[in-house]
């Protein structure tokens, strides 16, 4: 018996020392959070935030609410496609209003791309723009 704990714990140990290591010292890549409100016609506010490789959206966008006040978001998770944006700095999207919040990506060449998956799943790229508008229906 003891000598299994004592190999569980030589196992365990190394794991849980390269956790600390791979959360501390992730390789964060910039990219730009433009929001965009022309339904309001308000100007587009543009943030500077990071993303870990291989990191997902969701994660930058909380990064980046952790790190500047003037940027908030909420989002609800659906069982089958994941979370998606529900408001952003304070302004929900609505079934009444037939408004929503579209997610769109200016690649680093210049391409604007609507990705096929939300903030959830959504990997962005090195010095992407990310566009969160305010969208009819």
């Amino acid at each position: 018996m003891v000598k299994l704990a004592l190999h569980a714990a030589a196992v365990l140990l190394p794991l849980l020392l390269l956790q600390g290591v791979l959360t501390e010292n992730l390789n964060l890549s910039p990219i730009e959070v433009v929001v965009e409100n022309s339904l309001l016609g308000a100007a587009p506010l543009t943030y500077s935030t990071h993303v870990a490789y291989r990191g997902i959206l969701i994660g930058a966008l909380r990064r980046l609410m952790e790190s500047n006040a003037g940027f908030t978001f909420t989002s609800t998770e659906h069982p089958d496609y994941g979370a998606y944006l529900e408001s952003v700095n304070g302004l929900a999207g609505s079934d009444e209003d037939r408004t929503y919040w579209e997610l769109l990506v200016r690649t680093p060449d210049g391409k604007i791309i609507r990705p096929d998956v939300g903030i959830g799943c959504y990997i962005p790229r090195e010095k992407e723009r990310i566009i969160l508008r305010l969208s009819r229906w």
